[in-house]
């Protein structure tokens, strides 16, 4: 009989056991998530310290931009407790004060208004108010939500930073954070830094199996910033003899090693390409005058600065004006203040440094050059007394400091895949070198003043019987090449300083690449240019030192002038026979 009253009574027991679960459970279920604002309201309102920061720290499980508005009103004193017969209420200060200085309330919780007993909105006086306080350890559970916070901007950029800070310290309270994120990120790039930040952080894993996991995924994506983290990894597995995670990190720092060398193998190659690009810049005008025309043209680095010059007045000119004091003379030229001039200006600026280049080249042809044709010892010294010349008044009109010329917002910043980074300006060079070479190479072969400078340059004496008005001729060659000489000065204001004598960094280098390329040949001159350039930057890559680089590659092009004189590619014609 009791046996029987035993075990009806324990099933009794348990199916009220089971039920209460049950329905518990469902309750559970049913509960709703907290707001952030709810959460934020809940904190201030805890009864200790402790139980704040606990509140205060579930919100690191949903990053949001929202906590950061709250956290700040806290910190500023503007959310306030009332106390209505022992139920405290956070609340927040709306709308104007009256004359007894008291503002409209509305609950923190919900931001509805708050209102007394009989239905009434309630107004306080701040200053007769308790405000909700925060000490140190709140603050720094609120700087802990806080740097998450920044996950949830909506802006990629700045998820971005916010994710790769998120690694630094490999903290592993933040890892929640960021796996929630995963599942919802759709940018292609975050989501490859979301990775690799969990990686880094599940290296501090006590879990073997996590730690393994996130060496192979840091070997997969090639993190540079890993390198260290499994160096550590690897002495602590070497340490215990833990084979398998040994293993694993050896093979993550080989594949990011290799990863490394290809990234600087490719770097190199687009520096070099990029150094080579700048030499065709510079030397493609001295490839006229001088490998076509004969002249050797000392100033060729004064064109430069002429054209760097002609960008920095046009940028003045777009933005607030110009003060100058030419001679002695004071000179304004106004500006015309255009909102978007800095980002502008330099559309303009290209064609102008041509002009004024090939002006200048005009007036100094027909001053001096025109007579020194056939004569390149004089010529050679004429237009070194002429660079000094242009160097002076240079100096006289826009004074002997450097000045600085701002790159528009489309030439700035750079452009990363696979984290070689190519900066948006050499990129623009590389491409404006091979529009100078197209428009050139279309100029010279399928022009009529093409076609007269190939006359002129290969039999000028039968141009000339021929009607061909050779002096003309003469002078627009001259133009022509001053103006990209002009051209490369304006590109080049965009990576360095411009002054009086800035064209002497590059007139050894441009007569250099004309000559190893071939007297005359304008693919030549490409090919020269970018041989080397991309021997340059390799020689510094593997040597690291670039004043040695710099010294083998002079080396080396002296022995090549001394196997071929006549450089890559020899310009064959009646004139030079």
């Amino acid at each position: 009989m009791l046996n029987s009253i035993v075990t009806k009574f324990s099933k009794r027991l348990l199916i009220s056991l089971l039920l209460g679960w049950v329905v518990s459970s469902a309750c559970v279920a049913q509960a709703p998530e907290k707001t952030i604002r709810e959460t934020v309201a809940a904190a201030t309102v805890a009864a200790t310290p402790d139980e704040q920061k606990e509140i205060i720290l579930t919100l690191k499980l949903k990053p949001s931009l929202e906590s950061l508005t709250w956290f700040e009103k806290w910190k500023a004193g503007e959310i306030f407790l009332l106390d209505d017969g022992g139920v405290v209420t956070p609340v927040l200060l709306t709308g104007a004060a009256d004359g007894n200085d008291t503002f409209e309330t509305i609950k923190l919780s919900d931001g509805t208004p708050y209102k007394a007993a009989d239905g009434k909105a309630v107004r306080i006086n701040p200053k007769e108010v308790e405000a909700a306080e925060t000490d140190s350890g709140l603050r720094r559970a609120m700087k802990e939500v806080s740097d998450l916070a920044a996950l949830a901007n909506p802006d990629p950029a700045k998820r971005l930073r916010a994710v790769a800070d998120s690694a630094i310290g490999q903290n592993v309270d933040k890892l929640p954070a960021l796996q929630v994120l995963q599942k919802s990120e759709k940018d292609p790039q975050v989501m490859r830094v979301l990775e690799e930040s969990i990686a880094l952080i599940q290296l501090k894993s006590t879990v073997p199996a996590d730690k393994i996991a996130a060496c192979k995924k840091l070997g997969e994506l090639g993190s540079i910033a890993a390198q260290d983290p499994l160096k550590v990894v690897l002495k602590d597995a070497t340490a215990v003899k833990d084979t398998p995670v040994m293993t694993a990190a050896q093979s993550a720092i080989g594949a990011i090693d290799g990863h490394i060398s290809r990234i600087n193998a490719v770097g190199t190659a687009f520096r070099g390409i990029s150094l080579g690009s700048v030499l065709l810049v510079v030397a493609i005008g001295l490839a006229i005058t001088f490998g076509l025309m004969g002249v050797i043209n000392m100033a060729h680095g004064e064109f430069i600065a002429v054209g760097a010059y002609t960008t920095y007045v046009i940028q003045n000119i777009f933005a607030g004006g110009l003060k100058l004091s030419p001679f002695g003379y004071n000179v304004a030229l106004p500006g015309m203040n255009f909102a978007s001039g800095a980002n502008s200006y330099f559309i303009l600026a290209i064609p102008a440094s041509f002009v004024i280049a090939a002006l200048v080249g005009i007036v100094l042809e027909r001053s001096v050059i025109q007579f020194l044709y056939k004569r390149p010892l004089e010529s050679l010294l004429a237009t070194w007394g002429i660079s000094l010349v242009m160097q002076q008044v240079l100096k006289l009109i826009f004074g002997s400091n450097n000045v600085q010329v701002g790159s528009p917002n489309w030439l700035s910043g750079n452009w990363t895949v696979n984290d070689v980074i190519f900066g948006w300006n050499r990129v623009f060079v590389i491409g404006f070198a091979i529009l100078i070479i197209v428009i050139t190479w279309l100029v010279l072969n399928k022009t009529s003043l093409g076609l007269l400078i190939r006359a002129v340059m290969q039999n000028r004496n039968m141009a000339a019987c021929m009607g061909v008005r050779t002096e003309r001729v003469n002078t627009m060659t001259f133009a022509f090449g001053c103006g990209l000489a002009g051209l490369a000065g304006a590109f080049l204001s965009q990576i360095g300083n411009v002054g009086p004598s800035m064209g002497q960094l590059y007139i050894v280098d441009s007569f250099m690449t004309v000559v190893v390329g071939g007297v005359g040949n304008i693919m030549g001159t490409v090919i020269s240019a970018v041989g080397i350039g991309m021997s340059d930057q390799t020689l510094q890559q593997y040597l690291g030192n670039p004043v040695i680089g710099k010294i083998l590659v002079l080396g080396a092009i002296i022995l090549f002038l001394q196997w071929r004189p006549a450089g890559l590619f020899v310009t064959r014609s009646r004139s030079l026979d």
